[in-house]
């Protein structure tokens, strides 16, 4: 598949289907209320952003992580958590269960995988962990689909 150049934003999805975002805005909602660890959440935004290539949110969700004391190293280093000792293993849990859930159709969600976040997780904390998921992988994908700019600060375009 050949990548496309950087393109303007398609569509105003938000104020053109407001009832749309409104529904994904309460999924959202009700995770961040979840109680899961705000800087939990973080990462689990930023590792599903990764993989899926949405740079609104991978720059949305490390401007806020940032804001609220999370460390530049473990940002840069999330890509290779796994050989990275910088994550507990609740979050090595998570950011197993969030690339498993992300990649669903390749991975079905392996037993090893959720057999390890029951080890670190409550039932209820798999539910909210997995709506964490699917709210970022929903925005992921209306983000690239609709060409989101990302709102860099600092950011050099190349010639």
């Amino acid at each position: 598949m050949q990548q496309e150049k950087f393109t303007q934003q398609r569509l105003d999805a938000m104020k053109i289907a407001p009832g749309a975002y409104k529904a994904m805005a309460a999924l959202q909602t009700y995770v961040d209320g979840s109680g899961l660890e705000r800087p939990l959440l973080y990462l689990v935004q930023m590792r599903a952003s990764q993989i899926n290539g949405c740079a609104f949110c991978i720059a949305m969700h490390s401007q806020e992580a940032r804001k609220a004391g999370e460390s530049d190293e473990r940002m840069l280093m999330l890509d290779a958590w796994r050989e990275a000792p910088l994550y507990s293993a609740r979050e090595r849990a998570a950011l197993a269960w969030t690339e498993a859930v992300t990649r669903i159709s390749e991975t079905h969600a392996p037993d090893a995988v959720y057999d390890e976040v029951r080890r670190h997780f409550s039932e209820k904390e798999i539910v909210d962990l997995t709506a964490a998921v699917v709210a970022i992988n929903g925005w992921n994908r209306a983000s690239i689909a609709f060409r989101a700019t990302p709102h860099v600060t600092g950011a050099r375009i190349a010639a």
